[in-house]
This record gives C-alpha cells, sequence and structure tokens, in this order.
C-alpha cells in the first residue's frame, strides 16, 4: 500500500508530524521517497524560457531545436 505523510528528518530518522497518520507496526520495513520542494535552479529558468515570447516566436524556437540539421556543421562531415 503506497500513502504518503509529511515527516521531519532529525536526528538520522525521518518523524512523522501527525503519529495517527502512520498505521505501521513498529519494525515493519518501508521504503521512502524524499521530496524536499527544492526545485534546482535550471529546472526553475528552463519552467520559464518562454515567458514573454509570441506563439509565433515559440513555433520558430521548436522548430529550429527540432531540426537535427542546425547542430551539426555539415562541413564537418567530410
Amino acid at each position: 500500500m503506497k500513502h504518503a505523510i509529511e515527516a521531519i528528518y532529525e536526528n538520522g530518522a525521518f518523524r512523522p508530524i501527525q503519529r495517527d497518520a502512520v498505521a505501521i507496526p513498529d519494525g515493519q520495513r518501508v521504503k521512502i521517497t524524499v521530496d524536499d520542494g527544492c526545485e534546482p535552479e535550471a529546472l526553475r529558468l528552463a519552467m520559464n524560457v518562454y515567458d514573454g515570447l509570441s506563439d509565433r516566436d515559440i513555433d520558430e524556437i521548436e522548430q529550429i531545436a527540432l531540426d537535427r540539421g542546425n547542430f551539426f556543421d555539415a562541413r564537418s562531415a567530410d
């Protein structure tokens, strides 16, 4: 069974914020996925890459990115 709970990391252990939120017997082995809520700077910037651009500008950028010929210099293929 999967469910999410909020916890605090203290003294090398995760402590649930609400004790009654966990219906797991003591000693039960579990798998924890940690989400610290922080976005990497690169991801934050990437999410705003199209801000202020027109639909036409965005279409042009996406076409350039999808055209592999723009990434390789045809002269270097010799």
